[in-house]
């Protein structure tokens, strides 16, 4: 655990924290303190996150969870609450969809999942979550969308923008909800994770490929790299960042 305890006290529910990104998100934001809510699509995933942070001495417990049906999220929220009597911080990270393909030859409900998990559940997750956050003294939403939402991306033409709605409804948000004292942003993360670690098998070639148009010359740590940047949204040195994408990808992407 971090010496650094800057989030004791704070609840925070993360969506998709089974693995991968959402992972390393909830196990840093539980190492400073925070008690982690590891929304799950299944416990199977989830469960063994919670059960290694409470083994290093964090606070987690999962709540199997379904963003793609409001029904569900709402289900994680009422049970946060009941539980913990508050919810600090929203992090919405699940997403399922994205397969490449060009556009004359992507299926019509290709856009129906991605948009489910990306914009669709970052509603409902910020229609949900907005009592307490406001409850909060220091509320704050965090999206996780994608560099690609940002500069587009060949040959996934459906990823790039049910992400970048990510991005619109953060902004929108970051406006309306900065009366209440709620700060809202986006990260955009390339990280090692079990779906580029998948890609990686079947093109040998994309991991020199990434790291080689990377200034830092590395793939980002779930954890470190990008749990590091959620927990500073997270935290209370970032009280006046609202708005804002931050693209962690260690310098790929530099057009902000």
């Amino acid at each position: 655990m971090d010496v650094n305890r800057s989030l004791e006290g704070r609840v925070a529910i993360v969506t998709g924290a089974g693995q991968g990104v959402g992972e390393g998100i909830a196990r840093k934001l539980a190492s400073l303190g925070a008690h982690v809510v590891i929304a799950a699509r299944r416990a199977e995933t989830g469960e063994p996150v919670a059960d290694a942070i409470r083994a290093e001495g964090g606070l987690a417990e999962c709540i199997v969870t379904d963003v793609t049906t409001r029904e569900s999220i709402a289900a994680c929220i009422d049970e946060t609450v009941s539980s913990h009597g508050r919810i600090d911080v929203m992090v919405h990270n699940a997403f399922a969809g994205g397969h490449a393909s060009r556009l004359e030859e992507t299926p019509a409900d290709a856009w129906f999942q991605m948009s489910r998990t990306s914009a669709w559940a970052s509603f409902w997750c910020a229609q949900l979550s907005y009592p307490h956050l406001k409850a909060s003294d220091q509320g704050r939403l965090v999206l996780v969308t994608s560099p690609s939402g940002v500069e587009g991306s060949a040959n996934i033409p459906l990823y790039s923008p049910s992400k970048a709605a990510q991005r619109a409804i953060a902004k929108s948000l970051a406006r309306e909800w900065g009366p209440d004292g709620i700060c809202v942003n986006c990260i955009a993360p390339v990280a090692e994770t079990p779906a580029l670690a998948s890609a990686f098998s079947q093109v040998p070639t994309l991991r020199g490929a990434i790291e080689a148009r990377t200034p830092l010359g590395r793939i980002g740590d779930p954890t470190e790299d990008i749990g590091g940047v959620v927990a500073f949204l997270a935290g209370p040195d970032s009280g006046y960042v609202s708005g804002q994408t931050i693209v962690c990808d260690g310098g790929s992407f530099l057009g902000l």
